[in-house]
């Protein structure tokens, strides 16, 4: 994950390259690199000299759902083990937001909403968040694009049923309790990357 992540913010890569930034040894980096390949996540483009650099074949990692049960158990633990990655970086962003100048410390954000939405609403949610972002994507692979003072920001985009997270709380299809008028939820904001 780390090396597909590296090709698509600082790609192409050669195998030299990749260790260096990750930290593994150039023959672990060149192994997964191969498999990765097999798969279709990376592929090799053409070098200057003997160099064989490689790129990711996409942007994003697609998890499918609907899948037959072992896949369906293996997908889960894929996510399950993305989410803690992410809060893996968050925690160590949070811990370090003091060292960001102002205007970072300003711009980065750290909070939930609940909200009262349809499945349709949630999705159109996600949507509208695709389209405000799409221009963006783009500096991801053509650096010349980015601006000054562009820095790589990672946005999560994380969204679930309340009380499907609180295991046992309520019977899947039963309606959640409203919430207590003495604890409004409200945006926070606040140091996050």
């Amino acid at each position: 994950m780390a090396l597909v992540g590296l090709l698509r913010t600082e790609g192409p890569l050669t195998a030299t390259r990749a260790a260096e930034l990750t930290g593994e040894s150039v023959a672990s980096c060149s192994y997964h690199l191969r498999m990765l390949a097999k798969y279709g996540i990376v592929e090799e483009v053409p070098g200057p000299g003997r160099q064989k650099p490689w790129r990711a074949t996409t942007q994003f990692t697609d998890v499918p759902r609907g899948l037959e049960p072992a896949a369906a158990a293996a997908a889960t633990d894929l996510r399950v083990y993305l989410a803690g990655q992410y809060f893996e970086h968050l925690a160590r962003a949070l811990r370090t937001t003091d060292r960001l100048s102002p205007e970072w410390q300003d711009a980065e954000q750290f909070g939930d909403l609940l909200l009262y939405l349809t499945p349709d609403e949630l999705t159109g949610l996600y949507d509208a968040f695709d389209k405000l972002v799409q221009p963006f994507y783009t500096r991801n692979v053509a650096p010349e694009t980015r601006p000054e003072g562009a820095e790589l920001v990672h946005l999560l985009r994380i969204a679930f049923r309340k009380d499907h997270a609180a295991e046992g709380l309520t019977a899947p299809d039963s309606p959640s309790p409203s919430p207590s008028p003495t604890h409004p939820t409200e945006p926070q904001h606040g140091s996050a990357s």
